[in-house]
């Protein structure tokens, strides 16, 4: 059937896949061809060979069974079981099918939790380095979200653990936080959150007292414990004469079942009912006495949690990236086949102009998320000024991607149309999901300050400034940059005077950093692409710009860009 569009002019009416584009069954590997160029940068080729066939494998599965088992599970949530058929008194909750199975391809064949604590996943004879943990989680992400909790709690536990724990607990314990088998995997979780101490951490009341065998005694309520029903959780508590504030709090290894085979006292009380996250339980718990063992030293109980929650802010930021990699990948796909006014829609100049900006904000978190692993393992390997670098680029990736991906996951429904506000297709899951990285592990304003805290405590202003001096070099490729970074160092020092700045400051932070490390990547992998768009994070993000202004310097150059995304 025909209709006019203009006078004289008759066009077929799109129907199929040019009037409803189904992006159904992609390969998310393949599709994303920036992340093959990129991963040569920050890992070993020997090892890349080795990971290349499961990354291929896991971005198919992303694109098809997994996103598939995602929407079950977030379709059937779990629910919290008190009693047996018999009436015995035994909690449980119960996980759809669905969630399982996802469990099994994450914990079991990808070893997401076991991978950065010992040898053997994939046959590597050496624990992988994140950067390795970290590609996988940004294709599992872009599938499923929630499950990424749980495992990266779990990894989370482990490294805390391994840090802090006494020997005796790590020998116990860490063979089955590391384990790949589904029957003697034991998970972690992490119970902070109170109602009175959210993001306060000095204003915890869940009390610890003393036992005569070495043990403690926890009492009190957690008012949010995602994965509640892990076999261990790290807990924080106030110790009984530990008096008032943080030197007050320590921290604990809680178990679900005693070493003896019997429960532990702590109770789910209820499931929460969440707007994002639904395949993953996250609940309230009472701790009714429960036994737990000291972690680390006593009055240093938030800064051993620390290493535990700056873990999961990076994992956050990770998953933000993912997600915001898999909306643009969904709005080019619609762009690139839906037709409307007789034009696919990836050829109208205001559709090029908004892709291009949701793939600058997806570019900007992969960037930051893979330099930040690169300096992970540096400073896990002991270089000399690389704790001081990563202290500030966790928390700069935890506030600005997470804060990002709500903007690009909600661009990609409105790309795809009324069919993107519909649960069926995966824009809907990927907005609700996106919202937990701004809450979780700190709050913006929580994370920003903290950002202004590394530069007090850890003197990682001056690491960052050299590390951006060293990614850009003589500024030949960003001739902006070098005096927007004296800037933002200066504004990030009166931040330290004025808080109220610190989000300014934290973002302008951010959009340098991005920039720079694009700016260095472009120039490895010889991509002028790449290069394009870190001058367009300068240009839109960083630069002053005339809100009346008629020029559109990258206008000529967006096809070329969404061409080679």
């Amino acid at each position: 059937m025909n209709v006019a569009a203009r006078p004289g002019e008759i066009r077929a009416i799109p129907s199929g896949p040019s009037a409803v584009p189904d992006a159904a069954g992609t390969n998310l590997w393949s599709a994303d061809p920036a992340f093959a160029r990129l991963l040569p940068l920050y890992l070993p080729a020997d090892l890349l060979v080795v990971l290349r066939p499961h990354l291929e494998r896991l971005g198919a599965l992303a694109g098809g069974r997994l996103d598939a088992l995602a929407g079950m599970a977030d379709r059937n949530p779990p629910e919290l079981r008190h009693r047996t058929r018999r009436g015995e008194d035994s909690q449980s909750v119960e996980y759809h099918p669905a969630y399982r199975e996802m469990e099994a391809l994450a914990f079991g064949e990808l070893g997401l939790a076991a991978m950065s604590h010992r040898a053997g996943v994939f046959g590597w004879p050496a624990p992988l380095p994140p950067a390795a943990k970290y590609a996988f989680t940004f294709l599992f992400a872009q599938a499923e979200f929630g499950l990424l909790c749980p495992v990266n709690m779990t990894d989370s536990l482990t490294r805390t653990l391994r840090k802090f724990g006494d020997p005796a607990l790590v020998e116990r314990y860490l063979p089955v936080l590391a384990s790949q088998d589904m029957d003697a995997l034991h998970q972690g979780a992490m119970f902070m959150t109170e109602q009175g101490a959210g993001s306060d951490i000095s204003a915890t009341a869940v009390l610890a007292e003393p036992q005569p065998d070495g043990s403690w005694a926890l009492h009190g309520d957690k008012w949010f414990c995602s994965n509640p029903d892990a076999e261990l959780a790290m807990v924080l508590a106030r110790r009984v004469d530990g008096g008032p504030g943080m030197r007050g709090v320590s921290l604990f290894l809680l178990p679900r079942t005693l070493p003896d085979g019997t429960p532990n006292r702590h109770r789910i009380v209820r499931l929460k009912d969440k707007l994002g996250t639904r395949s993953m339980a996250s609940g309230e718990v009472t701790l009714n006495g429960a036994t737990a063992w000291l972690v680390g030293e006593p009055e240093a109980g938030f800064r051993q949690m620390a290493d535990m929650v700056n873990s999961s802010r990076l994992s956050n930021g990770v998953r933000a990236a993912g997600m915001m990699r898999r909306a643009v990948t969904e709005a080019l796909f619609v762009a690139r086949h839906r037709v409307a006014f007789g034009r696919r829609l990836v050829e109208m100049p205001l559709m090029r102009r908004q892709l291009t900006k949701m793939l600058m904000r997806a570019e900007q978190a992969r960037a930051m998320v893979f330099q930040t692993a690169e300096v992970l393992r540096r400073s896990d390997s002991g270089e000399e000024g690389a704790y001081a670098l990563l202290r500030i680029l966790t928390p700069l990736v935890k506030f600005r991607a997470c804060r990002d991906a709500r903007q690009v996951t909600g661009d990609a429904m409105e790309v795809r149309g009324g069919c993107g506000y519909i649960e069926e297709w995966p824009e809907a899951r990927l907005l609700r999901d996106a919202h937990l990285g701004s809450i979780w592990e700190g709050t913006s304003n929580i994370v920003a300050l903290d950002v202004l805290r590394a530069a007090s405590r850890e003197n990682s202003l001056p690491a960052l400034e050299a590390h951006l001096r060293g990614l850009l070099g003589n500024g030949a490729a960003l001739p902006e940059a070098l005096p927007a970074l004296n800037r933002a160092i200066a504004l990030a020092g009166r931040a330290g005077e004025d808080p109220a700045l610190a989000r300014q400051a934290a973002s302008a932070l951010y959009h340098l950093t991005s920039a720079a490390v694009m700016a260095w990547e472009a120039e490895r992998i010889g991509n002028v692409h790449r290069a394009a768009l870190a001058r367009m994070v300068l240009r839109h993000r960083i630069l002053p710009r005339d809100p009346l202004g008629a020029e559109d310097p990258d206008a000529a150059g967006l096809g070329d860009l969404l061409e080679a995304a």
